[in-house]
C-alpha cells in the first residue's frame, strides 16, 4: 500500500551475470531494512534470461534472517504477487511499471547492472538512482581500465598482463617480471568468481581457461603481499565525502585466497573492524581512498581493497562501485563500526541520490516519521 508523502523506491536485483544469487542476497537485506514508514518499495527482479518481474511490496516476506530472504528471492519471487507475477518481455514494459518511482536502488553485481549499462538507461530516461553513474560504474567494473586510471592518478596497483586473445601462456619476459605465484582473474567480473592462484607456470593454462568462462578478457597479476584491508567511501547528501574505518580480512590457515567460497560459504573467514593499524597508516589509507574516489569520478559509494605491507606501503588490489550489501558484508560492517547502522546507511544513499537529482528530500520524514 502506498502512503502519501513517502518516497517511492524501486529495488532492482538479480541480473544476467554470474553474480545473480549474490545480488539477490544483497537485495534481501536492502528490502528487509528499508523503513516502510518512509518508503514505498517496489521490488524488481531481473531474471538470468534478462526478463524483468515487477513485484508488490510485502515487508513481512523480507523481515526474516537475510539467508531466508535471500532464498526466497532466488527461488520464489512470484510470491510477492501472491502467485500472480508477470515476467516482462522487455525493458520498455518494465520502465512503464517503475517510471513513477522517485529513485532506483540498483542492488546489482557484475555485468548488465553494476557495469554502467543499467545506469546509462536510467540516466537517459531521467530516473534518479543510487550510487555511481555511468563512467565510474563502467570503469570500476573493468579491472584493466580501473588500474590504468588509478595508476595515472599516482596510486600503486598490482603489476599484471591483460590477455585478450585466449593465449594460455605468457611471454618469457612477462613470466620473469611477474614471478610466481600469480593470480588469474576475469577482468570484468566480481565476487572472486573465476579467480585462482597459480604456483607453477604449468598450471597457468587451466587457470586462464577457468577465468575465461566468466570473461574473454583475463588478467594475470603479480602476487601482492601484506594484510588485506578494505576501506569504504560514502558521499553524504550535502556532497561531503566520508571514509570508513579500515576493515581487515583474516583468512583461516586452510584458505589460500579470499575467493568466492571464502566470501560466502567458508566460516573460517573473519573480519576485524576497525583494523589494528598505526594511526599514520590508517590516515594514509584514508587519503588514498579519497584519491581513488576522485580518480574514477565516483558518486554515492566505493569500496577500495588494499594490500598493506609491513612497512606501511599500500597497493590497491581492486575497487568496487557497488560492493556486497548484505547486512554482514564488509561495506556495511565498516559503517556500523562508527554508529551508522544498515537502515541509516540506506537512508544516506537514497537521500544523496535524490539531492543529486534535485528531487524532493526525505529529511523531513527522517526527522519525524509517522
Amino acid at each position: 500500500m502506498s502512503h502519501e508523502g513517502n518516497v517511492r523506491v524501486a529495488v532492482v536485483f538479480g541480473g544476467r551475470s554470474n553474480e545473480h544469487d549474490v545480488s539477490c542476497g544483497s537485495a534481501a537485506s536492502v528490502l528487509a531494512h528499508l523503513d516502510r514508514r518512509r518508503y514505498d518499495v517496489v521490488p524488481v527482479k531481473i531474471e538470468p534470461d534478462g526478463s524483468w518481474i515487477v513485484g508488490k511490496d510485502d515487508p513481512g516476506l523480507f523481515t526474516a534472517a537475510d539467508h531466508r530472504a535471500r532464498s526466497f528471492l532466488v527461488d520464489d519471487f512470484a510470491r510477492v504477487h501472491g502467485g500472480g507475477a508477470q515476467a516482462l518481455s522487455g525493458i520498455p514494459r518494465a520502465l512503464e511499471q517503475i517510471q513513477d518511482c522517485d529513485v532506483i536502488f540498483p542492488a546489482l553485481h557484475g555485468p548488465y547492472g553494476e557495469d554502467g549499462t543499467l545506469q546509462a538507461m536510467l540516466h537517459m530516461c531521467g530516473i534518479p538512482f543510487v550510487g555511481n553513474h555511468v563512467l565510474a560504474s563502467a570503469v570500476g567494473m573493468d579491472k584493466e581500465y580501473a588500474k590504468k586510471l588509478l595508476a595515472a592518478a599516482g596510486l600503486a596497483v598490482a603489476d599484471g598482463v591483460v590477455l585478450r586473445d585466449e593465449r594460455d601462456r605468457l611471454p618469457a619476459a612477462d613470466e620473469e617480471r611477474l614471478g610466481l605465484p600469480v593470480y588469474v582473474k576475469p577482468a570484468r567480473s566480481g565476487s572472486s568468481v573465476g579467480v585462482s592462484r597459480v604456483d607453477t607456470w604449468e598450471a597457468l593454462p587451466a587457470a586462464i581457461a577457468d577465468a575465461a568462462r566468466s570473461d574473454r578478457k583475463v588478467l594475470v597479476e603479480a602476487a601482492l603481499t601484506g594484510r588485506e584491508i578494505d576501506v569504504g567511501v560514502l558521499e553524504r547528501p550535502d556532497g561531503s565525502i566520508e571514509v570508513s574505518p579500515p576493515l581487515e580480512i583474516r583468512l583461516a590457515p586452510h584458505q589460500r585466497l579470499f575467493d568466492h567460497d571464502a566470501k560466502y560459504t567458508d566460516s573460517g573467514t573473519t573480519f576485524e573492524v576497525p583494523a589494528r593499524l598505526d594511526p599514520e597508516i590508517t590516515e594514509h589509507l584514508r587519503e588514498l581512498s579519497l584519491r581513488a574516489f576522485a580518480a574514477l569520478e565516483c558518486s554515492g559509494l566505493l569500496r577500495v581493497d588494499f594490500f598493506v605491507a609491513d612497512d606501511g606501503t599500500a597497493t590497491i588490489n581492486e575497487v568496487n562501485t557497488f560492493p556486497g550489501f548484505t547486512s554482514s558484508s564488509q561495506y556495511p560492517r565498516m559503517w556500523q563500526a562508527v554508529g551508522l547502522g544498515y537502515a541509516e546507511l540506506l537512508d544516506v544513499l537514497i537521500e544523496t541520490a535524490l539531492r543529486r537529482a534535485g528531487r524532493r528530500s526525505t529529511s523531513a520524514l527522517a526527522a519525524n516519521p509517522s
